[in-house]
Formats: C-alpha cells, structure tokens, sequence
C-alpha cells in the first residue's frame, strides 16, 4: 500500500523568512480588441542578499464569473493564454504562452525557481481578448508556494497590483480567402 501516504510535509523543503523583492515594471495595454493579441508583462528583483528559494506570480481576472444559473460553469474566459506550436515527444503539441519552464499544478499561479540576489525575472503572457467589456486583472507575487518563504518590498510598495480596462465589442474586420480557406484576410468590407 504505497503512494498516496506520505509523512513528509509539501512545505518541508521551502526555508521560512522575508526575501525582499521589488516590482520593476508591470504592463498591460487597457484599451483591447477582440481577437487580437497582447502581452501582460510583469518584471520582478531581488532587491535583497540571500536568493529567493521559488519566485512565483499568481494572475487572476483572465477569466469572469456570469451571474446565469442555467450554466453549469459560471466560469467564462475574457482572455485565453495563447498556444505555441512545439513538438512534445515527438507529438505535435500546442504549449501556452505562459511564463516558459514556470507551470505549477496551482491554479492561475507559475513559479519560476530561484532568483539570485539583485537578478530580474521577467514573467509574460502572450493572451488574445475573446469577450468584450471591462476587465480587471490583477497579480501578486511571492517568494514560494508553500508559505514559510514571504515576500517583503524593500520600498514598503505592495507586491501586487492590477490592470484595469476594456475589450471593444466590436469584431474585427477579418475574414478567411476564398482562394485556399486558410488564409486570414485582414480589412475586409
């Protein structure tokens, strides 16, 4: 009877304390189209002398909740997180345009590793808007994902913060040629 028992702790490896860290830069454009693509774009530092033991970014508001009690998930996204066409065990795959080498099995967050004293880590998410509206995205960043390692600013600013703004309605003016059925026709009447 092996495997799903365990006596070692998730967090028993995570060293506890502060790691002073500081927001470099956090940007994402507030005017949006559907259909069209753009970067969330967050850059973090490690402003102290010890290395932060797993930097981390968790992001919410890709995704808005419908007050519609006839859905079984109220769940809708606004933004999907692009696909990269790669190759994954020689299967052709399709990889999100996420935080490259930094997926967690914890929802909306990715964790990068450690970050050495006074090194920039650069998180990016290449999304296209596919609902319109407002929106409200908003990040915050830690030192770990088990809690005993913290994030502290070296400034006193948070570590965390948000983007606010809106996604036209309106379609784009696209369509598919009528010579191949593949190609996409860009200003079209």
């Amino acid at each position: 009877m092996g495997g799903c028992a365990s006596t070692k702790r998730q967090d028993e490896n995570e060293p506890a304390g502060n790691f002073k860290v500081n927001i470099v830069s956090a940007d994402f454009p507030a005017r949006q189209k559907l259909a069209s693509t753009s970067n969330l774009v967050i850059r973090v530092r490690n402003e102290g002398s010890t290395t932060v033991p797993d930097i981390a970014m968790t992001v919410d508001g890709f995704d808005k909740r419908k007050n519609n009690p006839q859905l079984a998930d109220a769940q809708r996204s606004q933004f999907v997180i692009n696909g990269k066409p790669q190759t994954i065990g020689g299967v052709p795959e399709s990889k999100d345009q996420a935080p490259k080498g930094c997926e967690t099995v914890y929802v909306s967050t990715w964790a990068c590793g450690k970050l050495k004293p006074h090194a920039v880590k650069t998180f990016t998410w290449n999304v296209t808007a596919i609902e319109g509206g407002p929106y409200k995205i908003s990040y915050r960043v830690a030192a770990g994902l088990d809690g005993k390692a913290k994030v502290v600013a070296s400034n006193g600013a948070t570590l965390s913060g948000s983007f606010a703004g809106n996604v036209s309605s309106k379609p784009p003016n696209v369509k598919v040629s009528d010579k191949d059925g593949k190609t996409v026709v860009r200003g079209t009447p």
